[in-house]
């Protein structure tokens, strides 16, 4: 079904809107998925903040022309499916590489992350990327170990003086006069 101009404007708006503050693109070629195929990506897309959208390649350069993922224009050839992590940069790496997994006619073609475009074999390093929880989990092990490191070294200098069987005090106990 062919649109019209207003429907074509709407299309470029929408993909421009998330394309200004999408983390990362992936752009596969997904000629010969079926419907199902389709149907499993757009919801788990849903699911995990991705904006996943098929859109003629003129519209598309339109929509990431005065963005970060401009620098992919000239590679946006063929039929492609545009998937913009909107959440976390790992999120369409992810996505495409999964159902490429189970799916030999989902190809990869074009990887955008920070303004540089990678080629397709970089989906896999994308796809690598901690996810934001990871992330939070492995930022707080860092900071906790500098604490951890301090209460190792003041037990060792308890222990080493002979003070690692004292009991502590209790708060609000009242200590005996020497």
């Amino acid at each position: 079904m062919a649109l019209n101009l207003s429907q074509k404007q709407d299309v470029v708006a929408q993909v421009a809107q998330v394309a200004a503050t999408a983390h990362s693109l992936v752009a596969a070629e997904y000629a010969g998925t079926t419907v199902e195929q389709m149907t499993a990506m757009r919801k788990k897309a849903r699911e995990t903040g991705v904006f996943l959208k098929v859109v003629k390649n003129t519209l598309a350069v339109r929509a990431v022309t005065g963005t970060e993922y401009e620098v992919a224009k000239d590679s946006l050839v063929g039929p492609l499916l545009y998937a913009f992590s909107t959440e976390e940069p790992g999120a369409a790496g992810r996505l495409i590489k999964e159902f490429a997994k189970g799916n030999d006619k989902l190809q990869p073609k074009v990887v955008v992350v920070g303004g540089q475009q990678y080629p397709a074999s970089h989906v896999e390093v994308l796809a690598s990327l901690p996810t934001r929880d990871q992330a939070l989990a492995m930022l707080a092990r860092v900071l906790a170990e500098p604490a951890a490191m301090f209460a190792r070294a003041v037990k060792a200098v308890a222990d080493k003086q002979g003070g690692g069987d004292v009991a502590p005090v209790e708060a609000g106990a009242q200590a005996e006069p020497a």
